[in-house]
């Protein structure tokens, strides 16, 4: 049926042609692309083309809930487009078509619905193994594959650095395979591949080795301190001299202690070590150790040294040990001070030497002074005679035969002449 719109398109002054309102129908959703399933990253492009109508107008369901405009996703009257798709876009996608006459009677088509399914790209997979016991000879290392993300089906290949080793396809995220495994040795490497349709991703490589447990197994512990130093939380701490896939197991009086408890939590890190975290008190008193064995192999486990806890010898010792730690400081301190009063007196006995002796020098050097003053004038005739007398008295015992030399010298001595002065 066919009505007249309320408005009319004027074409002269004097002439009104009335534009008629056809009522939409038959309204349905075409997909350019043609594909309704393809992986995330691509465009989603959707139109809504009714088989009759006019002046309609259009909105957008996803799984019945009306689409709204954002970054990515752009709507304009029959078409809408997102850009980027990713695994949220899926779902059921229907359109609306409207028109309406006169303000009062509205016509509307809705589409069928279009399922749109947007897969997720596989992620890179993560590789790790355990070890199965087969018998007492007899081990296999189980390999894990998973991805965090992907849709299903997923195929994932194991490879060494020969080649392929194993595949399969599955409606999950992980697989495990299941390789021979020889103790001690190594058996090479090996990487994992998944791929769901739209390319492969790689894990990293790993080595296939596994290493028994070995001792010894140490103990140590470590602890905090409160108010007026006394011990208030210990930490022991367990290591093995080798192992691959260490178990820890800790025992206070040899009787197991699980994960958890009122006054303790364990905290493992393997392969490296396990940790006991104690709350110092009556609870906690006792003797305790550590066992570690093959996490495939429980059969055969090496145990620690026991270490004994109590909290009073605990805070007993600490005391000592301030103790001990302040009187080897005091006497540190004692000893320093003493070396320094020491050094002190032999700085100024040294100082007392030295002034002496830079006196006694001064004292010669003045001496020296004086002979070298002498020693510039000539001797004077009358202290040659004097001293020539007195050295006659000196040699009073002189020979007579030796007078007749001594005249001659005093003759010529008084032949000189006498400069003045």
């Amino acid at each position: 049926m066919l009505r007249y719109v309320a408005q009319t398109v004027q074409l002269t002054s004097t002439l009104f042609i009335p534009e008629i309102c056809e009522p939409v129908k038959g309204a349905k959703i075409v997909v350019p692309s043609g594909q309704v399933e393809f992986f995330e990253g691509k465009t989603l492009e959707l139109r809504c083309k009714p088989t009759v109508g006019n002046h309609v107008s259009y909105s957008w369901m996803l799984n019945g809930q009306l689409v709204s405009q954002s970054r990515l996703l752009y709507v304009a009257d029959d078409y809408l487009l997102i850009k980027r798709t990713t695994s949220q876009d899926s779902g059921s996608y229907m359109c609306v078509a409207t028109n309406e006459f006169n303000k009062t009677d509205v016509f509307t088509a809705n589409s069928s619905e279009v399922v749109i399914t947007v897969k997720d790209l596989v992620s890179i997979p993560d590789i790790s193994f355990t070890v199965l016991k087969e018998d007492s000879h007899n081990y296999s290392a189980m390999v894990a594959c998973q991805t965090t993300k992907g849709t299903p089906p997923v195929t994932f290949s194991l490879y060494n650095r020969r080649g392929s080793v194993d595949n399969v396809t599955v409606d999950k995220r992980d697989v495990t395979f299941k390789v021979p495994m020889v103790l001690g040795r190594h058996l090479g490497w090996l990487q994992c591949q998944a791929n769901n349709g739209d390319g492969i991703e790689y894990s990293q490589w790993i080595s296939l080795e596994v290493v028994p447990v070995g001792g010894p197994v140490t103990m140590r512990y470590d602890y905090d301190i409160g108010e007026n130093y006394a011990v208030i939380s210990l930490r022991f701490y367990c290591k093995a001299a080798k192992g691959s896939l260490p178990r820890y197991q800790w025992f206070l009086n040899k009787t197991l202690l699980h994960d958890r408890g009122s006054f303790y939590y364990v905290v493992n890190q393997p392969p490296e070590e396990s940790v006991l975290i104690l709350s110092v008190g009556r609870s906690s008193t006792g003797s305790y150790h550590c066992e570690v064995s093959d996490s495939f192999d429980n059969t055969t486990a090496i145990s620690s040294k026991m270490l004994y806890l109590d909290k009073e010898e605990l805070n007993r010792l600490r005391s000592l040990v301030v103790v001990v730690v302040f009187g080897c400081f005091t006497f540190l301190v004692l000893l320093v001070s003493i070396c320094l009063c020491i050094g002190a007196k032999s700085s100024q006995r040294q100082l007392g030497e030295k002034s002496l002796l830079s006196l006694e020098m001064e004292g010669m050097v003045a001496s020296n002074e004086d002979e070298l003053d002498f020693s510039e004038y000539d001797e004077d005739a009358d202290v040659v005679k004097m001293a020539r007398g007195g050295e006659f008295d000196q040699a009073s015992e002189v020979s007579v035969d030796e007078w007749p030399q001594i005249e001659e010298v005093k003759k010529m001595l008084e032949d000189e002449p006498v400069e003045g002065p």
